[in-house]
């Protein structure tokens, strides 16, 4: 796959899941449920196996699979791309970064309308934005933006969007209205009592 081709992927729910005894089984109910691209949150280390399961699982279902933090191991996998954060080797240089993975997709969080201009200029694909509501998912996510924030933000550079922070059935419909890509979920999915359940209905109300 091209990555003009990954770049058309970039819509709808966006899943994000942390490494746990549990995260192959969201994966692959979320999949089932519809959800198109899923990234991987490994902080404490990325276990190889999980990350060739996931590649395994979303290559079957046509979604893509972003890896966060590390360019280097999303390319040596096979991934769709990479998500880049404050604090991960690249994120301070988009350039040098889309200069070692041309075809790879490459996101990159945004607080700012200066990092959504830097990160424009530098070939990233598209953005995180956020922490949108409150959330606990992430503990450094600082004071939410809100919708307004959200939509101020976005509107610095014509990259696609995905609203992080706080999504969850309650909130997704004043994010879609926002005009947002995309919807990043966490806990929402992850926290459910039947994760195929809580992604389907997501992946039905974005529309």
């Amino acid at each position: 796959m091209t990555r003009a081709q990954r770049v058309l992927q970039l819509h709808g729910i966006y899943l994000i899941v942390n490494e746990s005894e549990r995260v192959l089984d969201i994966v692959r109910a979320s999949l089932a449920a519809g959800v198109g691209i899923v990234q991987y949150r490994a902080k404490g280390g990325i276990e190889p196996a999980t990350l060739r399961t996931l590649r395994e699982l979303t290559l079957a279902h046509g979604a893509l699979l972003i890896l966060n933090d590390d360019w280097r191991t999303a390319r040596a996998f096979g991934c769709d791309g990479a998500h880049l954060g404050p604090g991960d080797p690249g994120f301070s240089d988009a350039a040098a970064v889309r200069a070692e993975v041309p075809e790879m997709l490459l996101g990159f969080s945004c607080a700012s309308e200066e990092e959504m201009r830097a990160a424009y200029r530098g070939g990233a694909d598209y953005a995180g934005v956020g922490s949108v509501y409150s959330t606990h998912s992430k503990a450094d996510a600082g004071d939410p933006i809100g919708i307004e924030g959200l939509r101020h933000i976005a509107a610095a550079a014509p990259l696609p969007v995905a609203a992080v922070g706080g999504i969850t059935l309650e909130t997704l419909r004043e994010v879609r209205q926002s005009g947002v890509a995309m919807a990043a979920t966490i806990s929402a999915v992850a926290d459910a009592g039947d994760p195929a359940a809580a992604a389907a209905a997501l992946v039905r109300l974005w529309g």
